[in-house]
C-alpha cells in the first residue's frame, strides 16, 4: 500500500514540475522578447531625439581634436574635433533607415518572386529557383559591394544594394512556404469553388506565411545594418557628411589607442542594435511556431 501512495506521489510530483515547465517556458519567451524590445526600442528614441535635438552640430569642430570625455562632450570628440556623441545619433537614424529600407526593398522584391514561382509552371518555377540558388550562393554584403561599385556610393544606393542582395533569401522562403499551403485541402476547395489567384494570396497564402515570413525578415534587418556598416568601412557606404557606424569605426581605427571611445561606442551601438533585432525575432519565432514552443 505504501509503494502505491509512493508512486502516486511521484506521479503527482511528475505532473507538477510538468505543469510549471511550461510556464517556465513561457516567462524565459517573455524575457527574450522584451529585452529585445528594449535594446532595440534604445536606438529607435535616440534616432528620433535627433531629428528634433542634437548636442552640437553635425559638422560643428570646435571641440578641439580627440577630447576625452567630459560633461561637455559625453563620448569625446573625433579627430576632426567633432562631437562623437553627436555623430553616434545621426549613425542611430542611419542605421534604422537603412534597416527598414533594405527590408521593405528585399520584402516587396522576394515575395512577388516567390509567389509567382509558387504558382508557376514547373519549367518557370525551375528557372525562378535556379536563379535563386545562385544569387544567395553568393554573400550579401558581397553582392552589395557589386552593385555599389557599380552605381556609386551614396546612402540610397547602400539601401537599394543590401535589399536586392537579401530579396533571394526572402524569394526562395517564400517560394517554399507558398507552396506548402498550396498543397493544403482548404487551398484546393477555395481554388475549386472559383477563388481567384489574388484571393488564394489574399485570404489564405499570406496569413499562413506571414509569421515565418515576419521571424525571417527580422533577422534580415540585422543583416542589413551590419552590412551597411560594412560597407562604410569599406568608404563604399554613406558618405560624408552621413556619420555612419560603419564609417566611424574605419575613422577611429587610427586613434585606439589615444582616444578609445571613438572606436568602441560606435561597435557597441552596433551590437546593441542587431543583438536586439535577433532577441525579438527570436521571441517572435516562440510566439509563431506553436511546435516550438511545445518542444522547449
Amino acid at each position: 500500500m505504501s509503494a502505491i501512495v509512493d508512486e502516486a506521489a511521484g506521479h503527482a510530483g511528475e505532473s507538477g514540475q510538468e505543469a510549471r515547465a511550461p510556464e517556465r517556458t513561457r516567462r524565459r519567451r517573455s524575457v527574450t522578447l522584451t529585452i529585445g524590445i528594449v535594446l532595440v526600442g534604445l536606438v529607435v528614441v535616440v534616432a528620433v531625439v535627433s531629428f528634433f535635438w542634437l548636442p552640437f552640430a553635425p559638422s560643428d569642430t570646435s571641440g578641439g581634436r580627440l577630447e576625452h570625455p567630459d560633461a561637455t562632450h559625453w563620448l569625446g570628440t573625433d579627430k576632426l574635433g567633432r562631437d562623437l556623441t553627436t555623430q553616434l545619433m545621426i549613425g542611430a537614424r542611419i542605421a534604422l533607415a537603412v534597416g527598414i529600407g533594405s527590408v521593405a526593398i528585399g520584402a516587396l522584391i522576394g515575395i512577388t518572386l516567390g509567389l509567382l514561382a509558387a504558382f508557376a509552371t514547373t519549367w518557370l518555377d525551375d528557372t525562378i529557383s535556379a536563379a535563386l540558388d545562385i544569387l544567395i550562393a553568393f554573400p550579401t554584403l558581397l553582392l552589395a559591394m557589386l552593385i555599389v561599385a557599380a552605381q556609386g556610393a551614396s546612402l540610397g544606393t547602400a539601401i537599394l544594394a543590401i535589399g536586392l542582395a537579401m530579396s533571394a533569401v526572402v524569394a526562395r522562403l517564400t517560394r517554399v512556404l507558398a507552396k506548402r499551403v498550396l498543397s493544403q485541402q482548404y487551398v484546393t476547395a477555395a481554388r475549386t469553388s472559383g477563388t481567384s489567384w489574388l484571393g488564394v494570396v489574399g485570404k489564405h497564402i499570406l496569413p499562413n506565411i506571414w509569421p515565418t515570413l515576419g521571424v525571417n525578415l527580422a533577422l534580415q534587418f540585422g543583416v542589413a545594418v551590419l552590412a551597411e556598416a560594412s560597407l562604410s568601412y569599406l568608404g563604399l557606404g554613406a558618405p560624408p557628411p552621413n556619420a555612419s557606424w560603419g564609417r566611424l569605426l574605419q575613422e577611429a581605427q587610427g586613434t585606439v589607442a589615444t582616444a578609445p571611445v571613438g572606436a568602441i561606442a560606435p561597435g557597441i551601438a552596433l551590437v546593441v542594435l542587431v543583438i536586439g533585432v535577433n532577441l525579438v525575432a527570436d521571441g517572435l519565432r516562440d510566439v509563431a511556431d506553436p511546435t516550438r514552443r511545445r518542444s522547449r
